[in-house]
């Protein structure tokens, strides 16, 4: 009973149900109380993921020795492979079923959420790709210059934000979701919005499992490991990423879900969920392709040519790898090739923004699951070469 009590997807889920609860019956006074802690807890949880970054990633890469390079570069061609592939599914899916939806163009109005009663601004000292690149050039460098006493002290580092990670991220993040989701259900999002655009956002969930089948299925052949020994694990990590709609968020609670698996490698772990929590999104990447082209098919009245379609495809998975690992990180990253490759105007950016919104949680939840199927076709990879060595 006490494990059950212990659960951090009880936790959540429980959480999702009060902020639910909450924001459709309380009034304004109390949703700006609300939205209040959500933005201070919101802000904590931001500034410390760059710090989780460098304490996770750059150990991680000195422990690798040897394979550390390799390594990288085989996690950022699995990832952009990933992102490509996700998208090419969504597309095919795309050019097959979207003719076929009766799929309105509009959605009924929000109600207004309030201004916050005050702001308690705790900026990270820098961002997620910067603390990405400098914990790649303090690993390496680390392993270059035999640097055994700064070696130690990101090991001590490691420590220092694992605890920060266990006693105080983790147990903030029920309130951060239930507090979001307080603020949708208030304006609307969860009982307007949704049901608008309800077929589209079933069939690309529907695609998210089907990648992830996929692309469990390819790490179970290249480790000849059960996936499903990690898979299970990750239950807390998919609700946390719908509840915060964000990678870099979720990536406390990503790390501890791979750890638990006994088919990872523990250091190959500590390497791939933060660098996957950042270079691959391959669930969002799926989503902002099939909403292109049912927003293509709605105010443009054509999907785009296959030839668009493929050299947007492309580029896209290059902005992915890139993309800020925060809500609507893909999508905003990615506005200048929808401007400029599929011609999308003023209107066609707005209403992209608006239903990637509403489906933006599934897709980083689809995300942060996929990073577990990275870890473990690393695993398979490398740790033939460690046992060799």
């Amino acid at each position: 009973m006490s494990k059950i009590k212990d659960s951090l997807i009880l936790k959540l889920i429980i959480a999702v149900a009060i902020g639910i609860v909450l924001g459709s019956i309380v009034g304004e006074g109390p949703i700006e109380i609300l939205l209040t802690i959500k933005y201070v807890v919101g802000q904590f949880i931001f500034f410390c993921v760059p710090l989780v970054i460098i304490g996770f990633i750059a150990p991680a890469i000195t422990n690798l020795k040897s394979n550390a390079s390799k390594m990288l570069m085989a996690a950022l061609a699995i990832a952009y492979i990933s992102s490509v592939g996700a998208a090419l599914l969504s597309t095919v899916s795309g050019y097959a079923l979207i003719p076929h939806l009766n799929i309105p163009d509009t959605a009924g109005g929000l109600r207004e959420l309030p201004d916050i009663l005050f702001k308690l601004d705790i900026p990270p000292i820098m961002s997620v790709i910067s603390a990405l690149v400098l914990s790649i050039v303090l690993g390496l460098t680390v392993i270059w210059t035999k640097s055994e006493s700064f070696e130690k002290l990101l090991q001590e580092f490691n420590n220092i934000m694992l605890s920060v990670v266990e006693k105080m991220i983790i147990p903030i993040l029920p309130i951060f979701i239930a507090t979001t989701f307080a603020g949708l259900a208030y304006e609307g999002s969860i009982t307007k919005q949704l049901p608008v655009f309800l077929k589209v956002i079933v069939i690309v969930l529907i695609g998210h499992f089907i990648w992830l089948a996929v692309l469990y299925g390819i790490a179970g052949v290249m480790s000849k490991k059960n996936p499903a020994e990690v898979f299970k694990h990750y239950g807390p990590a998919y609700l946390t990423a719908v509840g915060t709609m964000s990678s870099a968020a979720t990536l406390p609670v990503a790390l501890k879900c791979a750890r638990k698996s006994s088919v990872l490698d523990k250091e190959i772990v500590d390497f791939a969920i933060p660098i996957g929590s950042t270079i691959h999104l391959c669930g969002s990447v799926l989503t902002e392709t099939f909403f292109c082209m049912t927003i293509s098919q709605i105010l443009y009245g054509q999907l785009p040519p296959i030839g668009t379609m493929l050299l947007f495809i492309i580029l896209l998975g290059i902005f992915a790898v890139g993309a800020p690992g925060v809500p609507g990180g893909t999508v905003m990253a990615s506005l200048g090739i929808v401007i400029s490759v599929l011609g999308f105007d003023d209107a066609g950016v707005a209403l992209l923004l608006s239903i990637f919104a509403l489906q933006d949680s599934f897709g980083t939840a689809c995300n942060v699951t996929g990073d577990g199927a990275i870890a473990l076709m690393l695993t398979g990879l490398f740790k033939k070469e460690k046992a060799a060595n």
